[in-house]
């Protein structure tokens, strides 16, 4: 029997499965690590947020402490500190104007005395350095009053009072230590000097207080029977210090290192 088409009729096409099993969706790894570091935040900012709630009293304490603590800072720099550096300032000026005379030769252990004791109803390095102790003024007191006792022979409140002083001041900080040498070597005592020189040369080199220690080192050490550092420190002065008064008769020195 003969077959035929009918007529708009069309060959129906396979069926798709409905329930065809759904693709697998690839997850990115760094898209889960993302989430998971969201997720890590979210919980931390939730247990900071119930941290405060609970302890909000104590946090406003501590910052009503800090805020007190920076308030109080700031009124006792200007109603205390700085009006006790200018009074200190102030007393030392005639202590200052005396000190500079003795340091001159006129008349030189009584106006050392002046200075450290005070006069004219003004107080000496002495009493600044203790009543303003804590100040830049009764800091410089102390240096002033350690050069003051060892110009007039008082070496063990030279040493004392040179101790105290502390000074970022690069030729200032080398002068106190290497001035703590002078009175131990003015005491007989040269092993001692000899390290506080060192020491003073060794702080913030410079042209001026360097080659004056390393100078006073050497001697010392040549002294001491120790030719071996001696020419150390007279050759340091000689390679790197030429222009310096204290190489003026370097060699000289360096031969009787030799």
């Amino acid at each position: 029997m003969a077959t035929y088409n009918k007529r708009g009729y069309k060959t129906p096409k396979e069926k798709v499965e409905k329930d065809r099993q759904v693709e697998n969706i690839a997850i990115d790894e760094k898209d889960s690590t993302t989430a998971g570091v969201f997720n890590s935040l979210d919980q931390t900012a939730s247990k900071t947020e119930e941290f405060v709630a609970k302890n909000q009293k104590v946090i406003f304490g501590i910052v009503a402490v800090i805020a007190l603590l920076t308030v109080g800072y700031v009124l006792f720099q200007k109603f205390f500190a700085e009006p006790k550096e200018d009074t200190a300032a102030t007393e030392m000026f005639l202590a200052q104007q005396n000190f500079q005379k003795a340091t001159d030769g006129t008349k030189s252990d009584s106006l050392y005395n002046l200075a450290l004791k005070g006069s004219e109803g003004k107080f000496g390095f002495v009493d600044i350095a203790s009543k303003y102790e804590g100040t830049d003024a009764g800091n410089l007191a102390n240096y002033y009053a350690g050069i003051a006792y060892l110009n007039i022979g008082k070496h063990d409140e030279a040493i004392s009072y040179l101790e105290k002083f502390k000074s970022d001041d690069m030729v200032l900080s080398a002068l106190a230590i290497g001035a703590i040498g002078d009175a131990h070597s003015q005491k007989n005592q040269p092993k001692e000097a000899l390290e506080f020189y060192i020491i003073a040369s060794e702080t913030n080199k410079n042209e001026f207080t360097t080659p004056r220690f390393l100078l006073k080192a050497g001697q010392t050490a040549l002294g001491l029977k120790n030719k071996v550092d001696a020419l150390k420190y007279f050759t340091e002065i000689k390679e790197k210090y030429e222009a310096t008064p204290e190489a003026a008769n370097i060699d000289v020195l360096i031969g009787l290192a030799q």
